[in-house]
């Protein structure tokens, strides 16, 4: 290794805005992984959260953030930063819980279709009730998949409107005007539930 070659790779990554490690990890990669590990390590938990709110599981969440970072790494070079990492990496992971709900949404369907028991095939959805989970997710059964994402990258992944509106292939207006009707709808809930 010259010189220039050892001087690149001295690095703090964690002293590095998110486009320098973006940039590194397009010299670097796949033979150093520092700038790689560091972005991950920033969006982890994040990641993590997104994605067991959006699934509704743990382990979904942890199969979908495990493909996501696989996804990263794999596409990193060639990510040309017209958008933020963060948009980037959420739009990634957005379309990732897409795939897994499908599929354990089929998975569900053919287990109901091939079940002996007629009250089990009936119940098509089977999501856990609002008083077996605490804070957001708690209310987060109440609104429908695509609105459930919306609040989840707003508060969860703290994204800008427009972020979203990118993520989720919608216009500004339309994905403000779900996530109002969204908000409205779960104070809407929360208000019977302090009623009653």
């Amino acid at each position: 290794m010259n010189k220039a070659q050892t001087l690149s790779t001295r690095y703090d990554p964690r002293e590095l805005s998110d486009e320098e490690l973006v940039a590194r990890s397009h010299t670097e990669l796949f033979h150093v992984t520092r700038a790689y590990e560091e972005l991950m390590r920033r969006y982890q938990r994040t990641l993590f959260n997104v994605c067991s709110r959006y699934l509704g599981n743990d382990r979904d969440a942890d199969d979908v953030c495990q493909e996501v970072m696989l996804k990263v790494l794999y596409g990193l070079k060639n990510f040309e930063g017209k958008s933020k990492f963060k948009t980037w990496l959420y739009s990634i992971t957005y379309n990732e819980c897409i795939t897994q709900y499908r599929k354990e949404r089929r998975k569900r369907r053919l287990m109901d279709a091939l079940s002996l028991d007629p009250l089990e095939e009936a119940s098509e959805e089977k999501t856990p009730a609002p008083e077996e989970k605490g804070g957001l997710d708690r209310w987060l059964v109440h609104v429908n998949p695509i609105d459930r994402e919306i609040l989840v990258l707003r508060f969860v992944a703290e994204l800008e409107f427009q972020e979203i509106a990118d993520i989720m292939h919608m216009g500004l207006s339309a994905t403000k005007m779900r996530y109002k009707r969204a908000l409205d709808k779960l104070r809407e809930k929360f208000a019977d539930s302090t009623e009653t």
